[in-house]
């Protein structure tokens, strides 16, 4: 059985010491390694630091709990979107078991959630994919409500992601809406630009350019809007752009 930090006593004291100084070191060592219950480095150094290491997927299915159950109760559509997960990542039975265990466990919130998000403080690819993850559960209920978006944005806080980063990830998250029918679709395109059919390229532009202006997230942001103005400004952009990519295919125009 191995103590590291026994051996670390041992080690300290004798430098200190030789070998009265190794005893009493390793003395000291063990009643750490007692009240740690640590018998690896990694497990030692994490809870120095602040709490146990918690994995990936754990951690992601703890955020995937807490926040489906943020709406008051967890529905069906929120334990067919953590098995949607479960797929995507091609969890094997065991895994699987564990990942259900800690949606369960991921209700309530605690200090084990707070420890693996800020483990990762900084790691930013792992910190968009957790955030993705997230926003693919708050939609899975319906649009997010304000204490899923606020969630959402203490996590990536935690993460060191930025307010417009967390908001601008929901992209992609929300389920597709039923395709509407080409002629439908040009011309809400162009209601939505606020241009006609006779309008000129030059004046579909401009009129994009405009709206843009007005709604883009970072601009708001600065201005210090609130989370669920950036939102809907986040989402508005995206359709400006949707429309204005439409038109312009139809109008063949660059």
């Amino acid at each position: 059985m191995f103590w590291p930090g026994t051996l670390v006593g041992v080690i300290a004291g004798w430098a200190l010491a030789s070998i009265p100084g190794a005893m009493l070191g390793a003395l000291l060592g063990q009643v750490l390694d007692r009240r740690l219950k640590q018998r690896t480095w990694a497990g030692l150094f994490d809870q120095l630091r602040g709490g146990p290491r918690v994995g990936d997927q754990e951690l992601l299915f703890l955020l995937l709990g807490r926040l489906a159950k943020s709406r008051g109760r967890v529905i069906d559509a929120h334990i067919q979107q953590a098995r949607a997960e479960m797929q995507r990542l091609q969890l094997d039975d065991k895994a699987r078991r564990q990942a259900i265990d800690a949606f369960g466990r991921g209700k309530l919130g605690g200090e084990l959630l707070d420890a693996g998000l800020h483990q990762r403080h900084g790691q930013e690819a792992t910190a968009e994919g957790l955030i993705q993850a997230c926003w693919r559960m708050a939609w899975a209920g319906g649009a997010p409500n304000a204490a899923q978006k606020n969630l959402l944005l203490q996590w990536g806080d935690s993460l060191g992601l930025s307010r417009s980063r967390v908001l601008a990830l929901s992209a992609g998250a929300e389920p597709p809406k039923p395709p509407a029918k080409p002629r439908e679709s040009y011309t809400a395109a162009l209601r939505l630009l606020g241009v006609t059919l006779e309008s000129e390229p030059e004046e579909i532009k401009r009129a994009y350019r405009k709206l843009i202006s007005q709604n883009h997230p970072d601009k708001l942001e600065g201005l210090g809007a609130s989370p669920e103005r950036i939102a809907a400004a986040t989402s508005r952009t995206r359709e400006i752009q949707d429309a204005y990519l439409l038109v312009r295919q139809r109008r063949g125009f660059r």
